[in-house]
This record gives structure tokens, sequence and C-alpha cells, in this order.
């Protein structure tokens, strides 16, 4: 147990150890956040679908040669984003087909020009560590992290100058429009904020597995909490408590980072189903 302590008390002493860390709570607390309101409106898989899209723009990013793909990947999953929340609310397409139709579509096309044009020699690598992350979390250069640090700020920013906007779109879309609020709008917020933390969620937990980051957190506080403001608080804090108990126990067993973050996101979303169940039995 020492022995362990030592070891992760020395890690921090490597900056790149504590830039992981940084940009791991902040990404962990956006997704938390807007996670809360995909639940409630039942577009949770959202964030799976805008994950293969950013797949498929990673893909071309490196067919291409770009060296920094945010540039790339971030405009690209937002007009995505966009384009979800327009189709979606056609009566001829809803948005799960939508949702499909696109997170398939990308996933295979970005596999496709990968095999293609990819001039890596292990492609089957590549292709495994950005769908279920990698150790890039652990390589990141200042300039990522402080653009990881704006772009957080910006999220958690407006999610609170327009909370009460969000949570009136978010419980009734139509009594909301009634009274004057400028619906698509908020939508189209919470689509393009949705599009920012999957792209900055990619290097921390892979493709694959960010709808975990965002739904599990939600899920849990709901099992305990029942008001919009209290679940949303609670969420944040299970999110950004698991978010570093998963890395701590990553580097500490030198696991993967996104699978070893998820997993610890499924032990905490059991513990609190328990502690629902009693909280029923007792009343």
């Amino acid at each position: 147990m020492v022995e362990l302590l030592d070891k992760l008390a020395n890690s921090f002493s490597f900056q790149f150890v504590r830039y992981a860390m940084i940009v791991g709570v902040l990404i962990s607390l956006c997704s938390s956040l807007i996670g809360v309101t995909l639940v409630l409106k039942r577009f949770s898989f959202i964030g799976d679908g805008l994950s293969h899209v950013a797949f498929g723009a990673i893909a071309i990013a490196s067919v291409v040669g770009i060296s920094n793909d945010m540039f790339l990947v971030l405009p690209v999953t937002v007009l995505c984003a966009i384009l979800l929340l327009r189709v979606g609310q056609s009566a001829r397409i809803k948005g799960d087909a939508v949702i499909a139709m696109i997170s398939v579509g990308a996933l295979a096309f970005g596999y496709l020009l990968m095999n293609l044009f990819s001039s890596s020699s292990n492609l089957s690598g590549d292709v495994c560590s950005t769908l279920f992350g990698s150790t890039s979390i652990l390589t990141l250069k200042k300039s990522e992290v402080w653009l990881s640090v704006g772009l957080s700020l910006a999220v958690v920013l407006v999610f609170v100058v327009f909370y009460n906007k969000i949570f009136a779109v978010t419980f009734d879309e139509a009594f909301a429009e009634a009274t004057g609020t400028k619906v698509r709008f908020y939508n189209l917020l919470i689509a393009v904020i949705i599009a920012v933390i999957i792209v900055l969620a990619m290097n921390l937990v892979g493709s694959l597995l960010i709808s975990a980051l965002v739904i599990f957190p939600a899920l849990s506080a709901m099992r305990v909490f029942k008001s919009f403001r209290s679940v949303t608080l609670a969420s944040a804090v299970i999110s950004v408590v698991c978010s570093t108990l998963g890395m701590l126990v990553s580097i500490a067993g030198s696991t993967p980072v996104g699978s070893t973050i998820v997993a610890v996101d499924v032990l905490v979303f059991a513990g609190f189903y328990l502690a629902g169940r009693l909280k029923e039995v007792k009343k």
C-alpha cells in the first residue's frame, strides 16, 4: 500500500501527468453537465453518433496529413451535430434513425479511408487507440492543454449563463416556446456543446466509450436525487471523482485510461442504483 501511494505521488512530479489530470477533470465536468440534459431529452446516443463522426474526421485528417486534427475534427463534428438536430426533427426521418445512419456511415468510411490511404505500419493499433482511448492523454502538449481548458471553461460558462433556458427546453419544449423561449436556438446550442465535448473526450476515453462518460454520471445521480439542479450538481461531482479515480488506478495499475474510467463509472452507478433501491424500500 505504501509503495502504491509512493508510486502515485512520484507520478505527479511529471508535468504530463498533471496535464492529463487537469484535462481529464475538465472533460468529465463538461460531459456530466450536458449529460443530464441528454438523458432527460431521451437523446443519449447522440454522443455515440458524433463520436463516430469524429473518428471519420480523424481518419480524413490522417490521410490528408493534417498534424493537428483538432482544426478539422471540431468543425466537422459541430456541423454534424447541427445536421442531426435539423434532420432529426423531420417527420420523415426520426432522430434515432439519423443517429444510426450517421454513426455507422462515418465509422465505416473512416476505417475504409484508413485502410486505403494510411501510411502507418500499425493500422490496427491506431484504430484501436482511437476507438478505445490511448496514452495520448499522457502526452499532451501545453498548447493542447490550454485549448482544452479554454473550450471546457467556455462550455461551463455557457451552461451556467443559459441554465434556466436549458432547463426549460429540457423538460417542456412546447411550453418554453409558448413563453417566448427560442427553442431552436437553445437546441442548437446544446448540439454545439455536445460536439465540443465529444472532440475533447476523444483522447481521454476513445470514440466508442464517450457515451459512457456522458450518461453514467447522470444516471447515477438520478437514482438518488430528484430535482434538476441537485441531479446536475451530483452528476458533476460523480463524474469528476470517477474520472480522477479512474486515472489514478490507470497510472497505478498500468491499465488503459479510457476503459478504466468507464469501469469506475459503471461500479459507481451500481452503488447508486443499490442506494436508490434501498431508499425506495424505506419509503
